[in-house]
């Protein structure tokens, strides 16, 4: 079997053709653009876009206190992991006659999608926020679409506020990635746009993709389970009940050495939901488990096998995995401290879960000294002239010449 043969294919061209006017629109006319289509799409006509302090305060007293203290110890989490897997912010190397290193540098604006369409997403504001100010980033803007009455999830304002948001608007779709791309009267321009969203935010990123940077492209959220006849078919059958009721086009693999296991978790998955994007294959090894999974890149990768520690290093494309029995997928979504916001769709073969390090950029230096030059230089003139470069190899033998009259 082959388990990326489950993957709905997101057609993102078709996509990107009907969300390619927005874009334009709201690049060419601002405010005015993005007005008209949170009418359109949303059905409200809001007067304004960025939210008021006083809203955000407000929030605070709609808001159960035990929701706060959860959003609380979920931040407080999720700084210590991503404060304590960052790199380190200036890397020197001393070798024998010179220095050299790299920079890291945080981005100065970024721009996070919260979704709130089918569902509102507070936890993917820590998920961006955090890690984004961990970083240094000096404006941090966040778009969330408004619900029926044009207003925002007051837990998602909270939620905002704790993570550390400087500005937040309320916008939705692809018109909230089109004027973080390009800015508005009322948003700013940012330089990349981070978080999730359904298939018309991530056409419009892929579309901006060319004049901002983004973290990733996102698809149907994901699970692959990995398991063996000491499993719990309960843990399996709730960890992909939690991924598939996400989205219909979610999709649950199980690939197990156990007729048992499997035959409990399609009768529990049935039995709650019906008819799912459910696949239960039995694999003669987890060797052969691991090899498909690999193939198939899952977002979410779940090892619930004897040993499942020494399988980790097997892995070679997954978004976060989640290892033992007790590694709930839903504990990573919300409060372990790892982060939610991670490649779907295969991507995991060529992108990364969203990092301290994907609101930074490097900047490598080298202090070279007259020792450098005389080890090195020559090589560095014979390879320019080669390359018909002439006042390449010119600006290095001038620096020799000096130094040997110095």
């Amino acid at each position: 079997m082959d388990p990326s043969s489950v993957r709905k294919k997101m057609n993102f061209e078709e996509f990107i053709e009907k969300v390619k006017p927005i874009v334009e629109e709201v690049r060419i006319n601002g405010d005015k653009a993005v007005l008209k289509y949170e009418k359109l799409f949303d059905g409200v006509e809001l007067k304004r876009l960025k939210i008021r302090k006083n809203e955000i305060d407000s929030a605070y007293e709609e808001v159960e206190d035990e929701l706060i203290d959860a959003l609380e110890i979920a931040k407080e989490n999720i700084e210590r992991f991503h404060m304590l897997t960052s790199v380190e912010r200036e890397m020197k190397i001393q070798f024998e006659d010179c220095i050299m290193g790299k920079i890291y540098t945080p981005l100065e604006v970024v721009g996070a999608y919260i979704p709130g369409g089918r569902a509102s997403y507070p936890s993917t504001a820590l998920m961006t926020g955090v890690p984004a100010k961990i970083a240094g980033v000096e404006k941090l803007v966040a778009c969330t679409p408004p619900n029926s009455k044009g207003k925002v999830n007051p837990l998602t304002l909270v939620a905002c506020d704790l993570a550390g948001f400087d500005e937040i608007y309320c916008i939705g779709g692809a018109q909230a990635i089109a004027a973080m791309a390009y800015g508005t009267e009322s948003v700013p321009k940012v330089q990349k746009i981070v978080g999730p969203g359904n298939a018309y935010v991530t056409a419009a990123k892929l579309l901006v993709a060319k004049d901002v940077a983004i973290d990733m492209p996102a698809g149907p959220s994901e699970i692959l389970v990995i398991a063996d006849d000491s499993a719990n078919a309960e843990f399996i059958a709730y960890d992909c009940l939690a991924q598939l009721e996400h989205d219909p086009l979610a999709i649950a693999v199980v690939l197990t050495t156990s007729e048992r296991i499997a035959n409990g978790v399609k009768k529990i998955v049935f039995e709650k939901m019906g008819e799912t994007n459910l696949v239960v294959e039995l694999v003669k090894d987890i060797n052969e488990a691991i090899k498909l999974s690999n193939d198939f890149a899952p977002e979410h990768l779940s090892l619930m096998c004897r040993n499942a520690e020494k399988y980790l290093e097997k892995v070679k494309n997954a978004g976060s995995v989640f290892v033992g029995d007790f590694a709930g997928v839903a504990m990573g979504d919300y409060a372990a401290g790892t982060n939610h916001v991670l490649p779907t769709s295969g991507y995991a073969k060529i992108y990364s879960g969203l990092t301290v390090e994907s609101f930074m950029k490097s900047i490598t230096f080298q202090q070279l000294t007259p020792e450098t030059l005389k080890r090195i230089g020559n090589a560095v003139i014979k390879l320019a002239e080669a390359e018909g470069l002439k006042y390449h190899a010119e600006s290095i033998k001038i620096r020799l010449i000096h130094s040997k009259n110095s």
